[in-house]
């Protein structure tokens, strides 16, 4: 604690992101980032960029990005809104829609940053425990007084909800907001986006750092009605109104436009899911129905931790978390990667049976 800190520094918890480590070359398959690198059309449009007009402030509405993002929904620019990453966008919509003494409801396991922006906020908020299979169980969702927030797929666990049981939820809450988080929706979920048209208490938050391969560029985007639009405007404009630089404006806009790319690294992780899922389930893991670009694995015997440490003093990266201690998230690298990863696991898993350390 610090005397200088006001009452909520003091008590707040931070959000501890994934290892990024100095100290030697590793493997990482900790943090959901794509293993390939973004098109090249992209990066010359950051380079063009780069120029006498950096002197000059980014447009502050960033119309060239959200005319881009609308044509490629079909929707209205008025439905769309840019951010600096997809937090700072959910940053915003804790701060637009949700109240202290109405408690906002989102799954126990979850993304880690939803308790802490309630913190920071000083909300309330109600947590949902997830099936055995780790399944969001749906009716309880239904009539927030505060409002819903849902990953889909979740995170840290891979699992997706249908979008017909994402409209149940979104239905069954009229009077308050529902943001479905897809950051991950692009590797083998259903999107949300088809249902804004319907219901003005839906936003969708999407992000360009997974499936298009711009993790360190921080561009997010948020769909939903023309009101709830506005609403984060509102907050934006209270806080920052050049949230996107003009390189990052020229590098999104491309990726939208490079949509065979996105597409082409989309399905290349998808396939190399798929095979990981196998080899780790032919290892006799527990291994979840997987829809994003990680998998959620169990150990035989459950000691995640054990193999957690293996792998890491074998320069591989994985995700331990002490919430599930029996579990490991593995973001999906290439198939060489992978494949490094397997044969790593499968000596861990013999010298464990043969009883060294």
């Amino acid at each position: 604690m610090s005397r200088f800190y006001n009452r909520r520094t003091n008590g707040l918890t931070p959000y501890v992101p994934g290892e990024q480590p100095k100290d030697q070359k590793y493997i990482k398959l900790n943090t959901n980032e794509s293993p390939y690198p973004p098109s090249e059309a992209v990066l010359e449009a950051m380079r063009d960029a780069v120029n006498e007009d950096l002197r000059l402030y980014p447009d502050p509405d960033c119309l060239a990005l959200k005319s881009t993002l609308a044509e490629a929904y079909d929707v209205s620019i008025e439905n769309i809104f840019v951010g600096n990453g997809s937090d700072e966008i959910l940053a915003f919509a804790f701060q637009a829609f949700f109240e202290a003494e109405r408690a906002v409801r989102f799954p126990e396991l979850t993304y880690s940053f939803y308790p802490v922006y309630a913190q920071l906020y000083g909300l309330t908020y109600e947590l949902i425990s997830l099936s055995e299979t780790f399944e969001i169980p749906v009716e309880r969702f239904f009539n927030s007084k505060g409002g819903v927030i849902i990953p889909n797929p979740n995170a840290p666990t891979s699992v997706a909800l249908a979008l017909a049981e994402v409209e149940r939820i979104v239905q069954r809450n009229a009077d308050v907001v529902v943001i479905i988080d897809e950051a991950y929706v692009d590797f083998g979920a259903e999107s949300a986006v088809a249902l804004v048209g319907k219901y003005p208490n839906l936003l969708v938050i999407q992000t360009f750092s997974k499936a298009r391969a711009l993790a360190g560029l921080r561009v997010g985007y948020a769909i939903g009605a023309p009101e709830l639009i506005a609403g984060l405007e509102k907050v934006k404009n209270s806080f920052n109104s050049y949230t996107l630089d003009r390189i990052a404006l020229a590098g999104a806009v491309a990726s939208i436009k490079d949509f065979e790319y996105n597409r082409t690294i989309q399905n290349k992780i998808v396939s190399t899911r798929e095979r990981a899922a196998k080899a780790f389930g032919d290892m006799g893991f527990r291994v979840t129905a997987a829809k994003a670009n990680f998998i959620f694995v169990s150990p035989p015997g459950g000691n995640a931790k054990q193999l957690f440490d293996g792998l890491r003093a074998r320069g591989i990266l994985v995700r331990y978390f002490t919430k599930t201690p029996e579990w490991l998230r593995i973001s999906i690298g290439t198939d060489e990667e992978m494949d490094q990863l397997v044969r790593a696991t499968q000596s861990l898993l013999v010298e464990g049976s043969s009883g060294h350390d």
